[in-house]
């Protein structure tokens, strides 16, 4: 059995439609299986069991022999959350739970990071783990994050295998759920649709033009292929960017959508708001390097492609992956 935390989710709802389609089936679900909009995640996918997060580690303490791999890819994911012992509960205490769990039943695991532990890119984007201590997050979710990475990079006792995988901006199906934590591409698409324009910040920087407001946008499909070669792979432990190693401005995206869509662009750009400079990252583009050193050579989607297969596939006819 491979087990997937936050299953019904936007990561983990397309891991296991890429699961499914190499043949594994017998797929734990976990999560809280409370939103019906995420429910849509899991319609058509084979699953083998459904556990409650809360009842999870019961339930893997029946079961732990039957369990080949572990994806522990839930999380409270709201960037702009500040409240602390939630985010300790949900993203640092779980997986600190999952960690040890791990150890105890030798199973291998992978587990989802994120590129808001670089906080403003000040030391630069790579996941050398001599480097995890000058890193800077600019928001609570970013510091959960970046405690749990140095939590466990701190551990004398490590599953034979894991991965930290450091997730940069994903975007692709299956996330119409996620509201404001949406990828831009999502909320631009909405907009256009809606409105015939966007809506984007203004650079709260004299020194940073708005064509300078950029991301590492990565697709989902991609960045399912490298959870899937991590459990696979199996061989060297630690923390992994997972990107497509290229910064693309929010105004490149928008054009995107706009000529995809046959709308003539029509940009209006807004203050930013204070709670959002305290933690903007201006920003954000993986070094790949350590990934590909292992061998991995799958090519990441085109931004140009890979919004292109989003939109006409997926937002436009609402389907999901």
């Amino acid at each position: 059995m491979i087990i997937i935390t936050g299953a019904a989710g936007f990561i983990g709802s397309c891991l296991i439609t890429k699961l499914n389609q190499e043949n594994f089936n017998a797929i734990v679900a976990v999560d809280r299986f409370n939103n019906p909009e995420k429910e849509k995640n899991l319609a058509n996918k084979r699953i083998w069991e459904r556990v409650e997060q809360d009842s999870f580690f019961d339930w893997l303490e029946k079961n732990f022999e039957e369990v080949e791999f572990i994806f522990h890819l839930g999380a409270h994911t709201d960037t702009t959350e500040t409240d602390w012992e939630k985010l300790q509960k949900e993203n640092i205490t779980y997986s600190q739970q999952i960690w040890n769990a791990c150890v105890s039943y030798q199973i291998p695991l992978v587990y989802a990071s994120s590129a808001a532990t670089y906080g403003d890119g000040k030391f630069g984007f790579s996941d050398q783990e001599d480097r995890i201590d000058l890193l800077r997050p600019r928001h609570a979710y970013g510091k959960s994050k970046h405690r749990f990475d140095q939590w466990a990079l701190a551990r004398q006792e490590k599953p034979f295998f894991w991965a930290g995988m450091k997730f940069f901006n994903v975007y692709g199906p299956n996330e119409y759920h996620k509201g404001k934590m949406a990828s831009p591409v999502f909320n631009m698409y909405q907009q256009i649709k809606a409105k015939g324009w966007v809506e984007l910040f203004q650079s709260d920087r004299e020194s940073v033009a708005q064509s300078q407001l950029k991301r590492d946008f990565v697709y989902v499909k991609d960045v399912i292929e490298v959870c899937y070669y991590m459990m696979r792979y199996r061989k060297k432990s630690g923390l992994y960017n997972v990107g497509t190693g290229l910064a693309h401005s929010f105004v490149q995206v928008a054009a995107i959508i706009f000529n995809i869509l046959e709308v003539k662009s029509d940009i209006r750009f807004i203050e930013m708001p204070e709670n959002v400079k305290n933690h903007y990252q201006h920003i954000t583009k993986a070094n790949i390097d350590k990934l590909k050193k292992t061998g991995y050579n799958h090519v990441f989607t085109n931004l140009e492609v890979g919004i292109t297969d989003y939109v006409k596939n997926y937002l436009a006819p609402a389907r999901y992956f």
